[in-house]
């Protein structure tokens, strides 16, 4: 019996692979599975296998262009809340400047304290289109008065000691629009009547600048009051010639 041979060249030593020359190589044959791969769905324990495709990426490195986003279901608020526009809220604010005695028990301090944006631009809106009377240059002039006349108000609370931001001042003058607005319509009907229409004016003219000044006008102007109110009283006077046209 002849003593074992030397181990062949292609024999692995130490775990690891060495070369061969290509005359050994012929002796080789075989042939490499592919890996059993499995993926777990998270679906009632169930498993399904990778497909080819699938696992030469894995192997590869690019798993991650397999990965899927959960969605977040932040991105799927409703418009209205995308936009932060709270329907009630803006309710309430109307009704608290169209109704702005205190026995009536509204927290009408909401107006300024909790500011919003796109119910007085509504309403600012609303009363460009029924000041048109076919000159639409009145719409740009409305909503240009509406944020500078509330620009100068705010920097003359400020001057005067006042605690109030502009979001605040704009809101307000805003939607103390619609006293302007409720009676325009009957002004439409009592025009041929002068002195009617001048007390219907004038009463407009009151009713939003008392919405305006008992929100914006604190306890902290004291007897700079009036310094406040005249400035509110003559903006709403502005507004209402933009509609009249007078």
């Amino acid at each position: 019996m002849q003593p074992p041979g030397p181990p062949p060249a292609y024999a692995p030593a130490n775990g690891d692979f060495t070369f061969v020359s290509s005359g050994d190589a012929e002796d080789l044959s075989g042939s490499i599975a592919a890996p059993d791969v499995k993926l777990d769905l998270g679906v009632s324990g169930d498993f399904i296998k990778e497909s080819t495709a699938t696992t030469f990426l894995r192997q590869r490195g690019y798993g991650w262009l397999l990965e899927v986003e959960d969605e977040d279901p932040e991105d799927n608020k409703p418009l209205l809340e995308e936009l932060d526009i709270d329907l009630k809220d803006i309710y309430y604010k109307i009704r608290c400047v169209l109704m702005p005695m205190p026995s009536l028990g509204f927290n009408r301090q909401v107006v300024r304290d909790n500011p919003d944006f796109w119910g007085p631009l509504a309403v600012v809106l609303f009363f460009s289109m029924i000041s048109l009377y076919g000159q639409f240059r009145v719409v740009s002039w409305i909503i240009t008065i509406w944020i500078f006349g509330s620009l100068t108000i705010f920097l003359l609370a400020r001057v005067l000691g006042g605690e109030v931001a502009y979001g605040q001042v704009l809101g307000v003058i805003g939607y103390s629009l619609l006293p302007l607005i409720v009676i325009a319509p009957i002004l439409l009907v009592v025009g041929s009547f002068e002195m009617v229409s001048t007390l219907i004016k004038l009463f407009g003219v009151f009713w939003a600048a008392y919405s305006a000044a008992s929100l914006l006008v604190g306890e902290e102007f004291k007897t700079k009051k009036p310094l406040l109110i005249y400035p509110i009283f003559l903006l709403y006077i502005y507004f209402l010639s933009l509609y009249t046209g007078v």
